[in-house]
């Protein structure tokens, strides 16, 4: 930690503070994690991130924030992709393959609406 000998080095200190917890906040914009663990990659979480990828810069989609994160170790669901709007919940979808991105961007990040059958369920994952 730097030494503060004076106020205008305090101010300093407290203004890259502030610009530092700025970059981590995500207030005000739309965030898409995708898991690219090992097992997500091997069903297809790669081609799914770049479709992803795609549609936003193809629909010039502002702030919006893509993520990759590792395995979220939810079997048999992979790809894995957890989308956030502004002021809502997140949501887990799973089997999000490149075919159904579209349909899910569209929907759920531009048009604010659930996809209720692929949204992940715990409680029907047995049943898939």
């Amino acid at each position: 930690m730097p030494t503060i000998k004076s106020l205008e080095d305090l101010q300093r200190l407290r203004e890259e503070a502030q610009r530092v917890r700025k970059l981590k906040v995500n207030e005000g914009k739309t965030e898409i994690v995708v898991s690219m663990g090992t097992v997500g990659i091997a069903a297809g979480a790669r081609e799914t991130l770049k479709a992803i990828l795609n549609f936003v810069e193809t629909h010039n989609l502002q702030n919006t924030i893509i993520k990759q994160t590792g395995n979220l170790g939810i079997e048999g669901q992979d790809p894995l992709v957890q989308i956030t709007l502004p002021g809502a919940e997140k949501v887990l979808y799973g089997k999000v393959h490149p075919s159904f991105v579209d349909q899910l961007m569209q929907e759920h990040v531009c048009d604010g609406k659930l996809i209720a059958d692929k949204v992940f369920n715990p409680k029907n994952a047995a049943d898939t």
